[in-house]
């Protein structure tokens, strides 16, 4: 009987809850630097919360450890909707590199994908290769001649390009860089070959002319490059990363105000203005449940996990 009262008052309580929420600011943790994509897709998405949401929703950067220390302070406030964390496709590279406090999918709470986009394989143009087939075949000929960059040991840049060459079974020399910045430059400058540059980034130089752009990581063309296959379709089957921006809030946020808070970032997803702001960073709107964004996060932390430990890819 208790059990049974226990049921009635919280199918009472919920809905109530998600019609009161949010009675005061609500703040998104993000673990990066400000000015960086994340922090973007953030403050865009923050802005559009305080209007559907009817209270101030203010970004705080918290950078550190790939991004753990702020991962760590959002998903251990109190589960009560007023701290909400903002994690990259770096959030399920971590378990493989670094040592965390908590459980990446059963300690939070996910509550939806908002971005997905592609990284861009660029080369410098003094590479003799025009396609993913052409850079294998390079490869292949002269094992370890090709240098890759990456942003940094155990980056989510870093492991894809890993299996890249896991997949091609190439072999390719791994050349780390603290970021985007000065692993663009030095492959501009021709010091390394490969790159596979997050979109926005990448993109200006493309155009410029002082990369080329051999093509995109996701299992589908982009918009912004329509001319550019995918890595899949142009000799490497299967192959397909994607970058992406989520939202997640500590363990046990009521389900109420997930709900809502998955129901209003959805239709601001769905705003033309929202799909064309995004697309100027590289990336398009995504969307979906709660459900659909754990799953996704399980299967990741999987596939990162091997690629790591085939590559022997440790934290520096």
């Amino acid at each position: 009987m208790k059990k049974l009262f226990a049921l009635a008052l919280a199918l009472l309580v919920l809905p109530a809850l998600a019609q009161t929420y949010p009675t005061k600011p609500v703040r998104i943790v993000v673990p990066f630097a400000p000015g960086g994509g994340s922090d973007f897709i953030a403050r865009f998405m923050a802005q559009r919360l305080t209007e559907s949401l009817g209270s101030q929703v203010i970004v705080e950067n918290k950078p550190g450890a790939g991004g753990v220390l702020g991962i760590e302070q959002g998903i251990k406030s109190a589960p009560d909707g007023y701290t909400l964390t903002l994690i990259a496709s770096s959030y399920t590279v971590n378990p493989s590199i670094y040592k965390l406090n908590f459980d990446p999918a059963t300690d939070i709470t996910p509550i939806i994908q908002m971005s997905q986009g592609p990284l861009l394989v660029v080369a410098h143009p003094s590479l003799p290769v025009k396609t993913i087939k052409d850079l294998i075949a390079l490869a292949k000929s002269k094992p370890g001649s090709v240098n890759f960059a990456s942003s940094g040991q155990g980056s989510v840049i870093h492991l894809a390009t890993e299996l890249f060459a896991s997949m091609a079974h190439v072999k390719m020399n791994h050349i780390p860089y603290k970021g985007t910045g000065p692993a663009l430059t030095d492959t501009i400058s021709g010091q390394t070959s490969i790159f596979f540059s997050s979109t926005a980034t990448a993109m200006p130089h493309v155009k410029s002319g002082r990369l080329k752009a051999i093509a995109v990581t996701t299992a589908k063309r982009i918009p912004a490059l329509p001319e550019v296959p995918t890595v899949a379709e142009s000799g490497l089957p299967g192959y397909d990363v994607t970058l992406w921006h989520g939202l997640i809030g500590p363990k046990g946020l009521p389900r109420a105000i997930v709900d809502r808070i998955n129901a209003d970032v959805t239709k601001s997803l769905k705003l033309k203005e929202t799909a064309e702001q995004l697309q100027n960073d590289g990336v398009a709107p995504a969307g979906g449940t709660p459900e659909q964004f754990a799953a996704q996060i399980k299967k990741e932390i999987g596939i990162w996990r091997k690629v790591a430990a085939d590559a022997g890819v440790k934290a520096e």
